[in-house]
């Protein structure tokens, strides 16, 4: 029976050393993702005076980039420089990210005719900033993952438990980066925000850096002779490949820039890649083959609409915080940037329990199949919109809602995640064919950068109208945001209510599949 690791190599709790190199990497890297992203529409907002509309977009235009270039990424690492490289070259680029962000410049004000008056240099800045970030995180956000599937080999039984753990420290990361990252914005400023987030991503690449030698010479070139050969004059293959990377985020500060374009690109280019994928599944597949990839293909609707709605939290949700919501708790003050810790604190507490729940009912045949989990997690996402719609129902004339239905809220979303989240990408690996399961997983990554995208748009219609900088009464504020939730609230449920309905024909497709 295959072994964790070569008897003479020292474990940590049964587990290669290197996982822990890994978990406090991911954990720092992580802390600097959503410490950043807790901030940005706060700070676009209030900062540079960004109306709601511009602002959703830009967010959007970034998390939609963030999430599809680790696909290239992937391929570059797995090609040319490893995954150890780059981890590391990719760990630079956030980090450099992240200190451009803490570079505040000028606060935009109102000029001559209600004019907003923005720092051209800071605003560059801001857009580089960003795009450094996306070049950054194609490189090591994938790369990271796969260096913890080469610590044990296919067999081992410890493998899944090891990526639990991993993915832990994605949750401890996203967990204290917005209460702290939050906390010093509000208290210190944007620089003492974003600059926390920058010593984040500095303190990942230590402990990586330190920490190399226990990965046990896993995530190496896959040809080490090639990279340091020369390709013209003094330029190695790895210098050459490096400065592409660098060079990516040109067409990155653009496009964080347009976000019209990023969209068209994800929607015709998924849609080719679909198109593509039927054809080659009816010309090339058996009949089980083919059923299951079509399987997979009915689940990626849901899962897009499910990732749209749920990552209104750094969006919509957000500005209803600052502007609606009553943030104190317990006696304590919480800032606007602060609530995004409520979910992975949630996923902490309640994520044993469905790890529990799914073992149990499986061991009586209960086990819900991917596509009524898919279903179950739509409709618990429109419950917690609802909650949300009640508690802007239930305030009082000139009154903020109540914290309580901001956590009931974040509380149906995190267990709607639970049903989801764990099994999307096993869905992948489930019902791909081997020779295909690459280009079916980039079309899932696919579809989650565009379900940011869509995110986007989705927050634009709670956009309010008025003058930058000016503080809206709660009156005015509430009513648009109601409607947007309810809208959103009704979507997944009907949504949901659609996967229980096909989910006997995609169970069929499945062919015996779980």
């Amino acid at each position: 029976m295959s072994t964790t690791a070569p008897a003479e190599q020292p474990t940590i709790m049964g587990h290669p050393r290197g996982l822990a190199v890994l978990f406090f990497t991911e954990m720092w890297e992580r802390f600097s993702y959503y410490g950043m992203r807790a901030l940005l529409i706060l700070y676009l907002t209030d900062h540079f005076l960004f109306a709601d509309s511009p602002a959703y977009a830009l967010f959007a235009s970034y998390t939609a980039l963030v999430y599809i270039t680790p696909v290239l990424g992937g391929i570059i690492a797995d090609r040319y420089l490893g995954f150890k490289k780059a981890i590391c070259y990719g760990g630079i680029l956030i980090m450099l990210g992240h200190i451009g962000m803490a570079f505040e410049g000028a606060e935009a004000a109102l000029g001559a005719g209600g004019v907003v008056e923005r720092d051209a240099t800071s605003l560059q800045i801001l857009y580089l900033a960003l795009a450094l970030i996306v070049a950054g995180t194609g490189l090591l956000k994938s790369s990271i993952s796969a260096v913890v599937g080469e610590l044990y080999t296919q067999q081992d039984k410890k493998r899944d438990s090891g990526f639990t753990i991993f993915y832990m420290g994605i949750n401890v990361g996203a967990f204290a980066a917005p209460l702290v990252c939050g906390y010093l914005a509000a208290e210190y400023g944007w620089s003492w925000g974003f600059g926390a987030a920058a010593l984040g991503m500095l303190a990942g690449l230590f402990v990586f850096v330190r920490g190399q030698k226990l990965l046990d010479g896993k995530g190496e070139p896959p040809r080490p002779e090639v990279l340091r050969s020369r390709i013209a004059g003094p330029l190695t293959q790895e210098f050459v490949v490096l400065l592409g990377c660098v060079l990516s985020v040109i067409p990155f500060w653009f496009l964080v820039q347009n976000g019209e374009i990023v969209g068209d690109t994800l929607t015709y280019g998924g849609l080719t890649l679909v198109v593509g994928v039927v054809i080659y599944a009816v010309n090339n597949l058996n009949p089980t083959e083919r059923d299951r990839m079509f399987a997979l293909l009915l689940l990626i609707p849901a899962s897009i609409l499910f990732w749209a709605f749920f990552e209104q939290t750094g969006t919509s949700i957000a500005l209803f915080a600052k502007r609606g919501v009553e943030l104190e708790l317990l006696g304590m003050s919480v800032a606007p940037a602060q609530i995004q810790s409520i979910n992975p604190m949630m996923i902490f507490l309640m994520a044993p329990a469905f790890a529990t729940l799914w073992i149990l009912l499986g061991k009586r045949g209960w086990d819900p199949s991917l596509p009524v989990k898919f279903g179950l997690a739509l409709v618990q996402m429109g419950i917690g919109f609802y909650m949300f719609v009640i508690g802007i129902e239930s305030a009082a004339d000139g009154q903020k809602v109540a914290f309580i239905w901001l956590v009931m809220g974040f509380f149906f979303h995190t267990t709607g995640e639970l049903c989801l989240s764990p099994v999307g990408l096993s869905a992948v690996t489930k019902l791909s064919v081997p020779r295909v399961m690459g280009l079916m997983m980039g079309i899932w990554f696919l579809a989650t950068s565009f379900a940011n995208f869509v995110a986007g748009e989705i927050a634009k219609m709670s956009s309010i109208e008025k003058t930058p900088g000016e503080d809206i009464a709660v009156d005015a504020a509430l009513p648009i945001y109601g409607a947007l939730f309810e809208s959103v609230a009704l979507w997944a449920v009907i949504a949901g209510v659609v996967m229980f309905l096909v989910s006997p024909f995609i169970r069929r497709l499945m062919h015996g599949v779980r």
